[in-house]
């Protein structure tokens, strides 16, 4: 259903900002210009972040240029949090020491910084998180955290070799999440928690070249609480391991790679236990933070940053249902960086073609792919230049999702505005496209709008692209 007369006094236009912004710039600066000129009332604060993306200045200015606002030099993040960590809430958990020790942010609480002019100016404050927190690919991660015996809470592979991810299993790292939502929530005067969940799965790891995980003592545990069998689990993924490398080594298989991956699943349907387990403990942190929340203070808004692989992604968009998710959110955020999004594509497909879809001609599997999954893309060879098109992607995506809702969540569309691009030749980010993008959202029903990932990469210029399209629904005067 339209939405192209939306209610002024439900709006929703949020933006992902960073604490450096608000330095580099000043507070009354940002908040003016993105109130003003831009038309958002709705401010979602990265306050616990190792990533740049989260919590820096731009991470693709090599490629990108520096945008027309901020300081255009990199930012030597060394992350943290960038509130004031109250320790009555971390007794639970090692990870205690913590606070971003960023000579530019010394001495300030972003919160305390932000909320009360923010507010002066009817405008919300939300808190971002996503998970994870530290090393992440192409999210500018800072090369060393500094948090004593960190190690002790990785995960475990398949080998028993410990991974470079925190274990969401283990206890000291859980607690440690649910005491950052908590402190946040009690000590301070914020209207929302945007939580954000991108763990890979067992398969999703594979697919990639990985030996899956995990295999950590505190996950091996629970599954054993569960009833299951963890080595003819672990047994099973090592099976579809090896199969996984065999595909990317260019092996020969007598049936043919996609019969070969049936083969080796239905000859270990262990595995697909393991992916299970993982599942829903990955579902269990959400909804855990979820029902903190409530428990904390029952009216504050939770809502879930869904990952754009969801959609991109077979497996994923089966394990992931948009109704389900409405039992532990209050508003959903499907990622659709259009300008960016098709290399996101490519590269999604890119796993499938390598591996289980080797054999294949890669433009028809991905047309294939493509109408299943009702992307509505560029061919292969032109969709990283081309970008997806909001008049269909942000729609299309936008759609699904209020149709999966069933009108028991909103729907706030991640609009990319310079979301960060990895190649010369990507599509980049205009005003047109960042307007046509709100508009999009509207015209499919959409509830609101989440400008991101982050105000620091953003151009004003492009902005100006979201302020037309609001001035046009009149959100904006």
């Amino acid at each position: 259903m339209s939405n192209m007369t939306p209610n002024p006094d439900e709006k929703f236009v949020g933006i992902q900002v960073s604490p450096i912004s608000f330095i580099d710039e000043g507070v009354d600066t940002v908040l003016d210009t993105l109130k003003d000129r831009v038309g958002v009332n709705v401010l979602m604060l990265g306050t616990v972040s190792w990533l740049g993306l989260k919590t820096g200045r731009s991470i693709s200015h090599e490629l990108d240029g520096w945008p027309d606002h901020g300081v255009p030099e990199p930012f030597t993040m060394k992350g943290g949090a960038y509130y004031n960590p109250d320790p009555r809430y971390y007794t639970k958990t090692l990870i205690k020491d913590f606070r971003a020790t960023d000579k530019e942010m010394e001495g300030i609480d972003i919160l305390d910084l932000v909320i009360p002019e923010a507010h002066k100016r009817d405008m919300k404050v939300y808190v971002e998180l996503m998970e994870p927190f530290f090393k992440y690919a192409g999210h500018g991660s800072v090369n060393n955290i500094e948090i004593p015996n960190l190690a002790t809470c990785m995960e475990v592979d398949v080998f028993g070799r410990r991974k470079d991810d925190p274990s969401t299993s283990n206890p000291d790292y859980r607690n440690w999440m649910h005491a950052i939502i908590e402190d946040q929530v009690r000590n301070y005067d914020i209207d929302g928690i945007m939580w954000c969940n991108e763990r890979n799965s067992p398969l999703d790891q594979m697919m990639q070249g990985q030996a899956p995980g995990d295999f950590s003592e505190a996950s091996r545990n629970e599954a054993i609480a569960r009833g299951i069998d963890v080595e003819a689990c672990r047994r099973g993924c090592i099976a579809m391991y090896k199969f996984m490398q065999d595909a990317l080594s260019g092996k020969t298989f007598d049936d043919g790679a996609f019969i070969t991956f049936v083969r080796t699943l239905l000859e270990n349907p262990e595995m697909l236990i393991w992916e299970r387990f993982w599942l829903e403990r990955n579902k269990d942190l959400d909804r855990e933070l979820y029902g903190l929340v409530k428990w904390c203070k029952p009216n504050l808004p939770f809502g879930l940053n869904v990952w754009n692989r969801n959609h991109f992604n077979l497996f994923r968009r089966a394990q992931w249902p948009w109704h389900e998710q409405t039992k532990y959110a209050d508003w959903v955020k499907p990622i659709t960086y259009q300008h960016q999004s098709g290399e996101i594509w490519h590269k999604e497909f890119g796993f499938f073609q390598q591996t289980i879809l080797r054999d294949f001609d890669p433009a028809v599997a991905m047309k294939v792919l493509d109408g299943i999954l009702g992307i509505q893309g560029s061919d292969l060879e032109s969709v990283v230049q081309d970008g997806l098109d909001p008049d269909t992607y942000v729609y299309g995506q936008c759609a699904e999702a209020l149709k999966g809702v069933h009108e028991d969540a909103k729907v706030f569309m991640g609009l990319g505005i310079d979301a960060p691009r990895v190649r010369a030749d990507q599509a980049k980010c205009t005003p047109d496209i960042a307007y046509r993008s709100v508009m999009a959202t509207y015209h499919a029903g959409g509830h609101g709008v989440v400008l991101s990932p982050n105000y620091a990469s953003m151009h004003l210029s492009n902005l100006d692209g979201v302020a037309k399209a609001l001035t046009e629904l009149g959100l904006k005067t």
